[in-house]
């Protein structure tokens, strides 16, 4: 066996423990090294940075470099200070940079100043983010789902909305859970939305039953009745499985108001009833005079032509407006002659701007008529006749829809074709006003003559109309509910 030569060991020895101290002063020249270079560079972001402080303008940003702003909202800056030396130089600062507020993204506003040739500038990150969760609607019950016994949910009862994505039913994931439905929706930006709904499986839902004919139908005494065709559907029974009757009476041979109801049920028990009301107006009535008044109450005149009228002992039909006093409407009513609507403002720019401001404009006139006599008046005359076209020019065709939903509505309208002209202007005097009405009249018709009691030549010539009228064989009527219309063309 060979022998190791303990002088060799120490050798070895040496050479080792050099090395392991120059690796150590290795390392230390090293991190010295790293060091001075770090010191350096620490050095350099100071002596930088005071440099900027004293030769450089500054510029502070109030508020968050970063800001979040909602789509379709608005930043609004929260301010910026700048200054050169302990001078404030804000007023200097330039922003530039624009936000897109309908576009998610992100946008720099940047700050900028200059000044003595020395120039600064800072950003501020605007981001337009969408955080707002989608909508989803349903057309019925947003917390009950009914479906047709033995079918299958269609899933076409809802909506889904984005106020960024807009539309995004088709992204709507619909699952039943037991007893319930559940909708799930997510946005582009993630945002989630999700709804419930109880399920049941049965049919609460009437059919559908549309008449062929009008709603409202008007007869005169005499006239053959025939009741309505009509069509049917349903949403969870086929038509044949619809059953419809017809129940209530209509006697033409008497004028009055009558009423037939239709009644559809499907196999479901669910009913379905539509009304059908009939008016049976009294024949025409040739040789009739109707004498009609519109535009009042007035103190000085509507007075008089009361006087005339008790004195020849005539009745008449009186179409008020919001104006004169309450006492002569009473008065007029109590004396047995018949109060019409014509107009609360008598303000053809108001009254026939639109559907809905006819009618509250007829609800202003007929709440003052209900208040004084206490009856709902249903007769009508339109401000201009139903004729008129100065309605076009604040709402076009209002005319041809007023004429007929007044009907629905149960009113009666009533126009004239004998014009006293009595409200021109005061060109005629009371004897012309009566010649132009007595000149129109027939025997071979229904006579309804137009005059207005607020005119003081009208006053004067009534009493010389009834008098020619009594002596020429006339009779003299109120309208009534049941008294056939006279009507003119509708122009707008």
């Amino acid at each position: 066996m060979g022998m190791v030569s303990s002088n060799g060991s120490k050798k070895n020895y040496k050479i080792s423990r050099k090395s392991r101290v120059k690796k150590k002063n290795l390392a230390q020249i090293r991190l010295r090294q790293f060091s001075i270079v770090v010191f350096l560079f620490v050095l350099g972001v100071c002596l930088l940075s005071l440099y900027k402080m004293i030769f450089l303008p500054r510029i502070v940003l109030e508020g968050e470099s970063v800001v979040e702003v909602p789509y379709l909202g608005k930043y609004k800056e929260d301010g910026y200070l700048s200054s050169y030396q302990g001078k404030d130089i804000t007023s200097k600062v330039k922003v530039k940079g624009k936000v897109n507020y309908k576009k998610i993204g992100e946008y720099t506003i940047t700050y900028e100043v200059s000044y003595h040739g020395r120039k600064s500038s800072k950003t501020r990150v605007i981001k337009v983010v969408d955080n707002k969760k989608p909508k989803i609607t349903f057309t019925g019950d947003n917390k009950k789902l009914y479906v047709c016994p033995n079918t299958k949910y269609l899933f076409d009862d809802y909506q889904a909305v984005d106020d960024y994505d807009g539309d995004i039913t088709n992204k709507v994931k619909v699952d039943e859970e037991e007893n319930r439905m559940r909708y799930e929706v997510k946005d582009s930006s993630g945002n989630k939305t999700v709804k419930y709904r109880k399920v049941f499986y049965k049919d609460i839902e009437g059919p559908k039953l549309t008449l062929d004919d009008s709603l409202t139908v008007m007869l005169v005494v005499g006239d053959e009745f025939k009741d309505s065709t009509y069509q049917v559907e349903d949403n969870c029974s086929s038509a044949k499985d619809i059953k419809v009757t017809i129940s209530g009476k209509v006697d033409t041979s008497k004028a009055g108001e009558y009423e037939r109801v239709y009644k559809a049920k499907d196999k479901y028990g669910n009913v379905t009833k539509v009304v059908q009301k009939i008016s049976v107006m009294e024949p025409s009535k040739q040789g009739v005079i109707y004498l009609t008044f519109d535009d009042g109450p007035r103190s000085g005149t509507t007075d008089i032509i009361l006087n005339v009228l008790k004195e020849k002992g005539v009745k008449a039909t009186f179409f008020v407006t919001n104006s004169g006093p309450d006492d002569l409407i009473k008065r007029a009513y109590d004396e047995g002659h018949s109060i019409g609507l014509h107009t609360a403002s008598h303000d053809y720019s108001v009254v026939y701007k639109s559907v809905d401001s006819y009618f509250n404009d007829l609800k202003a006139v007929s709440d003052r008529v209900y208040r004084i006599t206490g009856e709902k008046s249903m007769l009508i005359r339109f401000p201009g006749g139903s004729s008129n076209t100065i309605s076009k020019r604040y709402s076009v065709g209002i005319m041809s829809t007023l004429t007929k939903e007044v009907l629905n509505r149960g009113y009666r309208y009533y126009d004239w074709n004998v014009d006293s002209r009595d409200a021109e202007g005061g060109k005629f005097s009371a004897d012309e006003i009566a010649s132009f009405v007595t000149s129109n009249l027939s025997h071979d018709r229904v006579n309804m003559v137009l005059m207005h009691d607020i005119k003081v030549t009208t006053k004067d010539a009534i009493g010389k109309i009834i008098d020619y009228g009594k002596a020429n064989g006339y009779r003299f009527e109120a309208i009534t509910n049941y008294t056939d219309m006279v009507t003119q063309r509708v122009n707008n």
